[in-house]
C-alpha cells in the first residue's frame, strides 16, 4: 500500500469517525491543523509521512470527550494504522505524538517525555489552530458546549493550575485565555510556528481589549 493511499484511507476514517464532533475538535479542525503541519514541514527536516498521520489522527478520541481516558486515541490511531499495513517503527511515533501533543501536558513537570522534530510540527500545527480568529471561535464554541459563563469578573484565570485542576476546570471562558490561549505563542517549537503565532496573538490582544470595552458599556 502506497503512502499516499494511506493518508488517503486515513482522511476518510478520521473523517468518519469525527462526523458528529463538538464543532472545535470536528474534521475541519483535524483539516487546518493538516494543512498547517505540511506548511511548517517545509522548513524543518521532518518525515512528511509521519507528521501526516500524525496530524490527521491526533484528535481521533480527545480525552475531553472520553471520561478524561488520554489511551483511547493513541489506542484508535494505533489500531487503524496497523489496518493500513503502516510499518511498526512509524506506528510507534505516531503514537507517541498523539500522546504528547496536548497543551496540558506542559502543566506537568514529572509527565514522561518524549522529543522529536515530527512532535514539534504537529504540535506547532495544532496550538495554532487554538488562538487567533480561529482560536477565539474554538474556545467560546467549547465553552457554550460545556455551559461555561462568558465571564465572570469575581473569577480570576488560575495561572499556577497543575494537569488535574486543568483537565477539571469549569472557569468562565474568558479566563482560558490567560491559562491557555496567551501562553501559546512563546511555547511554539518553530520559527515558522512562531511567525504564524505572533500575529494571532495580537489578534487575541485586540479582541480581548474589544470585550472588555463592551463588558463596561458603550463609551
Amino acid at each position: 500500500m502506497t503512502k499516499e493511499i494511506v493518508i488517503e484511507n486515513t482522511i476518510q476514517f478520521v473523517k468518519k469517525e469525527l462526523q458528529n464532533a463538538e464543532g472545535g475538535h470536528d474534521w475541519f479542525h483535524i483539516e487546518r491543523v493538516f494543512k498547517n503541519t505540511l506548511l511548517i514541514a517545509k522548513d524543518e527536516k521532518v518525515d512528511v509521512f509521519i507528521v501526516s498521520l500524525a496530524a490527521l489522527l491526533h484528535d481521533i478520541a480527545d480525552a475531553k470527550f472520553n471520561n478524561g481516558d488520554e489511551s483511547v486515541g493513541p489506542k484508535l490511531a494505533f489500531n487503524f494504522l496497523k489496518t493500513q499495513q503502516v510499518n511498526t517503527a512509524t506506528i510507534n511515533h505516531v503514537v507517541n505524538i498523539i500522546k504528547h501533543i496536548s497543551f496540558k501536558n506542559s502543566f506537568d513537570k514529572n509527565e514522561e517525555k518524549f522529543t522529536s522534530k515530527e512532535l514539534e510540527v504537529v504540535q506547532d500545527a495544532d496550538r495554532l489552530d487554538a488562538i487567533g480568529a480561529i482560536g477565539i471561535a474554538r474556545c467560546f464554541n467549547y465553552g457554550g458546549f460545556k455551559n461555561r459563563a462568558l465571564y465572570n469578573p469575581d473569577i480570576l484565570p488560575n495561572l499556577t493550575m497543575t494537569k488535574e485542576a486543568y483537565k477539571k476546570s469549569t472557569a468562565p471562558t474568558i479566563n482560558h485565555f490567560y491559562e491557555k490561549l496567551l501562553l501559546i505563542k512563546d511555547k511554539m517549537n518553530t520559527k515558522t510556528g512562531y511567525k504564524i503565532a505572533e500575529k494571532r496573538h495580537v489578534f487575541m490582544e485586540t479582541f480581548l481589549s474589544q470585550f472588555y470595552n463592551e463588558w463596561e458599556g458603550a463609551k
